[in-house]
């Protein structure tokens, strides 16, 4: 079986010990193409230094995260797009709002959402978002833009199943990731309820680790942990999940 973990930070300072080993460990589980969102400047040169260590197996995202969006975000915005178009990228992000902590800078993560949405649509990529206590917010801002379709996931999809079918509707995709696993997670209510064909895997790692993982760090070699609760939740074989997962992957990021 193959798989694609299409949200991971593999580049973060939680795999400066074991980066190497955590790499093959995805690999020889079926995880051969992991996807990497960058966050902001700061992250972007790490981001960068694994993708060509690892050109066989890493695909790289260009955009500002929600909650890197404070004063200086037209400096970020304009790194962003100085990457953009100037290299190639299989998506845009990770981007959104996220208003857990507070809404501080609530307008300009709108501002910023939406250049970075403009963006991708004029270099003809998805995008991935990032919502967290904002699915009003952002379903708002995707409505004012009024286009007839969306290409994106939406990233470690956390909202209702009438808002799954919201999204869905939009064209979205949905990332599904350990938090699948949990027990009572309202997500896997979403899993049962949406199409397969509409679904991503994905992990976050390092955050958000899979049952019997929870609260350890989380890697892209968990992805068939979160597989196989899907297939159970559908009633359907790991393999199918796999291989449909792979498919919607590859015809959303173009892999």
């Amino acid at each position: 079986m193959t798989f694609v973990d299409t949200h991971c930070h593999l580049y973060d300072e939680a795999f400066d010990a074991d980066r190497d080993e955590a790499v093959q460990r995805a690999v020889e589980v079926g995880v051969k193409t992991m996807l990497l969102p960058d966050i902001d400047s700061a992250s972007t040169d790490r981001l960068d230094a694994l993708a060509a260590q690892y050109p066989q197996h890493f695909r790289r995202m260009a955009g500002l995260h929600p909650t890197s969006v404070k004063e200086d975000y037209e400096q970020e915005l304009q790194h962003v797009r100085d990457c953009l178009f100037a290299q190639r990228f299989v998506a845009v992000g990770e981007i959104g709002m996220d208003l857990y902590w507070d809404r501080t800078y609530e307008e300009q993560q709108r501002v910023v959402l939406r250049q970075q949405m403009l963006w991708a649509e004029e270099l003809g990529l998805p995008v991935a978002l990032h919502i967290r206590k904002a699915h009003n917010e952002v379903f708002g801002l995707l409505r004012d833009m009024n286009r007839k379709n969306y290409k994106g996931v939406m990233h470690c999809f956390g909202g209702s199943v009438q808002e799954a079918q919201r999204a869905v509707e939009m064209g979205f995709y949905l990332g599904i990731g350990g938090v699948v696993t949990f027990k009572n997670a309202t997500l896997a209510e979403v899993v049962k309820a949406m199409p397969l064909e509409r679904l991503l895997l994905e992990t976050d790692a390092p955050y958000l680790s899979p049952v019997p993982y929870r609260g350890k760090r989380n890697e892209s070699s968990y992805i068939p942990l979160i597989a196989q609760r899907v297939a159970e939740i559908k009633g359907i074989g790991v393999e199918e999940v796999a291989r449909q997962t792979t498919a919607n992957a590859a015809e959303l990021f173009g892999l």
